[in-house]
């Protein structure tokens, strides 16, 4: 991992606020001292979760979306850092690995006007090297016996996840995926919109089910290609929340059936979330009690294989708020699956 920024001891001291009698989750995760051999250190540690950081939006701009998600990161990691570990939140089982550097990619990206066909194309080309870090990064992790969080960045990042954990199980697997969209559109070079379809069309993706598709925003190219193909399920958000046709828990039991066969990844697109800052921030969508249920769930299945929150994209206004929601989403995620 070239490009990995290590999570360090004196990094975390600087990001604690330390409080009289009280006991705060970054004083008990692990970190790695050296990152010469991450794979032999990973199996040798006594952790569970892996926890790395993907500060970048570039699969977000070669989708014509709005940037940010590079900020979803720093946000997090100061608030989990203080959240107090205590009866119900056990760091000991949690590594934070760091974050991948991108400021190269993100640098060679600035040459180009935003939004022109150049810059579209420059992006998407640089997706295709992103892709590499991040399958690199979850095949080591995966490998090595753990499991990911993947926080921050764009959804482009859920084939990096994907490819990287079939890549280190040695067969396809299944993912769930949380969100107001596919992203499974057409392939026509990298980008945030067609993560799942690359790993469905290279072999990577078998099982794909969208919980909270919203009705407005699926083409019906896109609606015919899920109804053609038994491998590809969804649900719509209306369906559950508007017209109360479904219910929310038949619904995730239905989604289970689908995908938890073999391991699956679980994603979580911050776009699907109401009022949440994102790359396409909606004002009528779950609510963030909807979503930790959603990842309690799931993260409650043996078959799960690692987690993605991603598309969040706050300003400095909206950094703790934000920093919040998806603390709350990993503590949920790691209760959940601790069966110890």
């Amino acid at each position: 991992m070239d490009t990995l920024l290590l999570m360090t001891k004196s990094k975390i001291e600087n990001l604690i606020s330390k409080r009289p009698l009280e006991s705060k989750f970054g004083e008990h995760v692990k970190v790695l001292s050296t990152n010469t051999n991450i794979y032999e250190d990973l199996k040798l540690l006594d952790v569970q979760y892996v926890l790395l950081g993907l500060p970048e939006d570039i699969g977000v701009l070669a989708n014509h979306g709005k940037t940010g998600a590079y900020n979803a990161w720093d946000a997090t990691i100061k608030v989990l850092l203080n959240t107090q570990n205590n009866t119900f939140n056990d760091a000991n089982k949690v590594l934070i690995l760091g974050c991948l550097d991108f400021t190269s990619e993100l640098q060679k990206l600035s040459k180009w006007q935003e939004g022109t066909e150049k810059h579209i194309a420059k992006a998407r080309k640089l997706v295709v090297e992103i892709d590499k870090i991040v399958c690199d990064a979850v095949y080591t992790i995966v490998k090595a016996g753990k499991i990911p969080m993947l926080i921050g960045g764009g959804h482009n990042n859920a084939y990096g996840n994907i490819k990287g954990t079939s890549l280190a199980l040695n067969h396809k697997i299944n993912a769930i995926n949380f969100d107001a969209h596919s992203d499974f559109r057409a392939l026509e070079g990298r980008h945030s919109g067609n993560g799942f379809s690359y790993a469905f069309a290279e072999g990577f993706l078998n099982n794909y089910f969208v919980f909270g598709l919203h009705e407005n925003y699926t083409s019906e190219g896109l609606l015919e290609t899920f109804k053609e193909n038994k491998k590809l399920q969804y649900t719509t958000f209306e369906a559950i929340e508007i017209r109360k046709e479904l219910s929310f828990k038949a619904e995730m039991k239905r989604a289970k059936k689908h995908i938890d066969k073999v391991e699956f990844g679980l994603e979580i697109d911050c776009d699907a979330i109401e009022n949440i800052p994102s790359s396409a921030q909606t004002p009528s969508g779950f609510s963030t009690s909807r979503a930790r249920q959603f990842v309690n769930y799931f993260g409650k299945q043996k078959q799960v294989a690692y987690l993605h929150i991603c598309e969040a994209a706050p300003n400095t206004e909206q950094n703790h708020q934000v920093g919040k929601l998806i603390t709350y989403l990993i503590t949920d995620f790691i209760r959940a699956n601790n069966y110890d």
